[in-house]
């Protein structure tokens, strides 16, 4: 393995976040805070405990998660679709070094860099009420696999996207939606039974509900099968991956 590559692109990406520490921690630390006084605040004095949980303890899972997705996708695309909208893409496609060793550098330091910004988040979350985390091991195992696998999906994201706009069409457009709709905010328990069951085919419920676990020992799902689909998510993100740098989709044309 070319060591020296995958450190040359890792630490070029982790660069990238130093200079632009405003928008890479600043705006993700005062929007987790926003949505504290907001929700935590306004619907928190409506709605005291969630099974037998604070409100305000309840939420945090769901907004470490939404921090994880949105930011995991966003540094993994943006960091492979600037080479390509530079020209530079074909300087690393010519260099010494394999596939793998390119995808370890990218989705490596996406991964960090949205695993740093989840622990400022948990780390600003008990500025404003008590943690508790009854299985801190699995929650880091969580949020490890989690931004790895949304890593490898924005990586895909970057390669598909042939423009600015089409990076932000699926983080926009789907995925905080799905956030928002997938318990992070509420207990699935709340919704009529035909909304639980629509609920239970919302994939991020899934992941949701096992960080939550780790946290309270509370879940929609069994801690195994949310640790199931992120495996299952991950294998084929990697199978596509492999698909598009054997073909050469949008890479050398």
């Amino acid at each position: 393995m070319n060591i020296y590559g995958v450190i040359a692109i890792f630490n070029y990406e982790m660069a990238r976040m130093k200079r632009t520490l405003i928008q890479s921690i600043v705006a993700p630390v005062v929007t987790t805070s926003l949505y504290f006084v907001v929700f935590g605040a306004a619907i928190g004095s409506r709605i005291q405990q969630v099974e037998g949980v604070s409100y305000g303890a309840f939420i945090v899972p769901g907004l470490v998660m939404l921090s994880l997705l949105t930011n995991s996708i966003s540094n993994a695309s943006f960091g492979i679709y600037f080479p390509k909208f530079s020209g530079t893409v074909y300087e690393m496609l010519s260099a010494p070094i394999s596939a793998m060793e390119v995808v370890l550098g990218y989705v490596g330091a996406a991964a960090t860099k949205s695993v740093i910004l989840a622990m400022i988040i948990l780390a600003t979350a008990g500025v404003f009420i008590e943690l508790e985390i009854r299985h801190p091991v699995l929650m880091l195992l969580f949020v490890f696999l989690t931004a790895t696998s949304f890593s490898l999906f924005g990586f895909i994201l970057g390669i598909w996207a042939d423009n600015f706009e089409k990076l932000s069409v699926v983080p926009t457009l789907l995925i905080t939606p799905l956030v928002f709709l997938g318990g992070s905010f509420y207990s699935t328990e709340m919704l009529p039974p035909i909304w639980q069951t629509i609920a239970l085919m919302n994939p991020v419920l899934y992941l949701v509900s096992g960080l939550r676990w780790s946290f309270y020992e509370i879940s929609e799902v069994n801690v195994l099968v949310s640790l199931s689909c992120i495996g299952v998510f991950t294998c084929l993100c990697l199978l596509v991956i492999a698909i598009i740098f054997r073909t050469g989709y949008r890479l050398r044309a």
